[in-house]
């Protein structure tokens, strides 16, 4: 199981297309469950940050092993998130992934996302 948190700068000027993206997924939320089942994403946040002039997407998951890459997905929704982050996210700037300190999940949950 991986436990994952990574910030990624959004392009200047491209705010009002995340307000779409994020709806997009909103909107379209039993398609988006369906495609995670492929990914073995068990657990998938998208948090939103402005700092000053400057906007960052956070994803946060938890994914267990041998999962379908997004990149690789036919599903719809899939290829429309994508075309979502290379229109949003700006690729000049390098991500950065947090490092988890402390992981708290209960036996019982764990057990059941493994």
């Amino acid at each position: 199981m991986f436990v994952e948190l990574t910030k990624f700068k959004v392009k200047d000027g491209k705010s009002k297309q995340v307000d779409e993206w994020l709806n997009f997924l909103n909107e379209h939320m039993e398609s988006v469950l369906l495609t995670l089942e492929d990914e073995q994403m068990y657990v998938e946040t998208i948090f939103r940050e402005n700092d000053g002039d400057q906007e960052y997407l956070y994803w946060y998951s938890i994914q267990g092993s041998g999962g379908q890459y997004v990149g690789g997905s036919n599903h719809w929704v899939d290829q429309k998130h994508l075309e979502y982050w290379e229109e949003c996210i700006d690729q000049t700037s390098k991500p950065i992934d947090l490092t988890p300190s402390v992981t708290m999940i209960p036996t019982k949950i764990k057990n059941s996302m493994t």
